[in-house]
Order: C-alpha cells, then structure tokens, then sequence
C-alpha cells in the first residue's frame, strides 16, 4: 500500500529530540546571557568622571607612562579589589604618573577585573590624551591618574552627588539615620568596606584602600552628614568624597532579595545556576511534549 498524502505530511512534521534541541539552543542562549548582562550592566554604568581642566605640558611624554600604569593595573585586577602603582617615561626629563584603582568590596575577582578592564579605557575616551589627571567611577569600581605636581585636594572633599526624586513618607530619616549609624560603627571597626540594612534602608559605604581606620571612619562620618543635608527626605543617596563613598536605597515593599550581592562571590553563581536549571527545564518539557505528539501522529499512521 502506498503512502497517503497525510502519512507523508506527518512525516515531515516529525523532529527528532536532538532535531528539536539544536532548534532550542538560540532560546536558550538568550536565557543565559540575559542575566549575566543585567548583572555586569550595572557594575560598569558609569556614575560620573572628573577630568583636570589642566592639560600635560607638551616636554613630558605621558602616552607612555599611562600605557604602563593601565598595563600594571590591568594585571593586577584579577587577585587585588586595590592596587598603586607609578610609572616613568623613558624619555629624557620623564617623570612619574601616579594611578590606582579600586573595586568594591563585595565584587567577586572576576567582576572586578571586569570592571577594571572597562573603566581604564574611559580616561582617554571621557577625558582626552592631555589632561593632567582623570577619575572614572563606575558601579563597581573607579580609576584615576594624576600626573606630577597636579594640586591635591581634601580627602573629605566632596566630588560628586546624586539623589533620589521625592521623599519617602514618614519615619524614613529616623530609619536611614539606624542604617548610616550603623554603616559607621562597621567601617570604625576596621573594614575598608562594610554594607548593612535596616527598616528596608540598604546602605554601603567604602574608603579607599591605604586609608587609616581613623581616617576611613572620619571620612565616612563626614559622607554620612553630607548625604542627611544634601539628599534631605530622597529615597536614595550617593556621596563620594575624594577618599571614600556612601550609598543608601530605601525600598517601601523592603530589600528586594539579592540587593547588595550582585557581582559578588556566589551570587552571579547562584543566579546562573537558577537560569540553566530553568532552561534546561523547559527545553527538556517542549522535547517530550513534542516527541509525545509524535508518537501521536504515528499511532493515527496506523
């Protein structure tokens, strides 16, 4: 007997499992990269940059010295979350360049060589070949240079500000003024960076990493007052002061899980686990449920 036009038709809409993975595998894709984006996003958004308005004077050769220092520091970003480092020309009359980085505390070595990678760059793309001295802040770390004899400023020195829009109801200052209390008493008792929350009130802080505990508590102290005057009633609050940082978020439905983790250790791990293992579930699910309408199409062949 020969095959009926229907039998042919099933024939050709039949797909073997491994037919219908390798068709699944673009999807499935996406579902992986989709949360390792959103997880390096936001360590590398930019936050601001500040770019001398003094430039290099045209006897010192710079390209070469700032090639060294983001050549060392670049190294040095997968085992330290800080590192110095000052480098010279080989010209004649060459003097040093100084330049650092810092990454947060809370970032795993991957995200902070990550980070660093991509913040390094953005001090001739954000601030040209001559100035005399460049800050880049990302999310999740920060670089500077500064070139011989560039004027030093206040560790306490404000830098830059950033607020939320509206206020947050009653008792909020009262529960972000626990918070920060206790974000100091952390970062006195020793810890270059200390994170803590309170009543829904996530806040952060860190110092720069050669900084005293005397200095890095006093720093922060200063941070501290100046977020309670600048950011008022606001919902959220950044302040970075030339050696150290506070951040605060406020959430009225509370901390959402996993705030504070992101790029830490663990974290991108736990998140890519729950991605594949629910990737790995649906796919498995579409194979059977199509090799079931198969087996279906078969038995009504026959």
């Amino acid at each position: 007997m020969g095959i009926t036009r229907t039998q042919l038709l099933h024939h050709h809409l039949l797909l073997s499992p491994y037919q219908i993975f390798v068709a699944l595998l673009p999807f499935l894709s996406f579902l992986l990269l989709l949360p390792l984006s959103a997880v390096a996003g936001d360590i590398l958004s930019l936050v601001y940059k500040g770019c001398a308005n003094q430039t290099l004077s045209a006897a010192y050769s710079y390209i070469q010295p700032l090639a060294s220092v983001s050549s060392a520091l670049t190294a040095q970003a997968a085992t330290s979350k800080f590192y110095k480092v000052t480098a010279s020309s080989s010209s004649p009359g060459g003097q040093p360049l100084f330049a650092l980085f810092q990454c947060r505390g809370d970032l795993s070595s991957s995200a902070c060589s990550a980070c660093v990678t991509r913040v390094l760059p953005m001090w001739t793309s954000l601030c040209g070949g001559s100035a005399a001295a460049a800050r880049v802040q990302l999310n999740g770390c920060y670089a500077l240079y500064q070139a011989p004899g560039f004027p030093q400023v206040s560790g306490t020195q404000m830098l830059y500000k950033t607020c939320g829009s509206g206020g947050s109801g009653s008792g909020f200052e009262t529960k972000r003024g626990t918070a920060l209390a206790q974000l100091q008493s952390g970062v006195a008792a020793g810890h270059g960076f200390y994170a803590t929350s309170y009543a829904s009130v996530y806040a952060m802080a860190q110092c720069e990493g050669d900084l005293s505990v005397a200095d890095c508590g006093e720093c922060v102290a200063q941070a501290v007052q100046k977020s309670e005057v600048e950011c008022g009633g606001a919902a959220s609050g950044q302040i970075y002061l030339d050696k150290c940082y506070v951040s605060y978020s406020y959430y009225t439905n509370g901390i959402p899980h996993g705030v504070g983790s992101v790029g830490g250790e663990g974290q991108t791990e736990k998140t890519v686990a729950i991605v594949v293992g629910s990737a790995a579930g649906i796919a498995f699910l579409v194979i059977c449920l199509l090799f079931a309408r198969s087996l279906m199409k078969k038995k009504d062949d026959y």
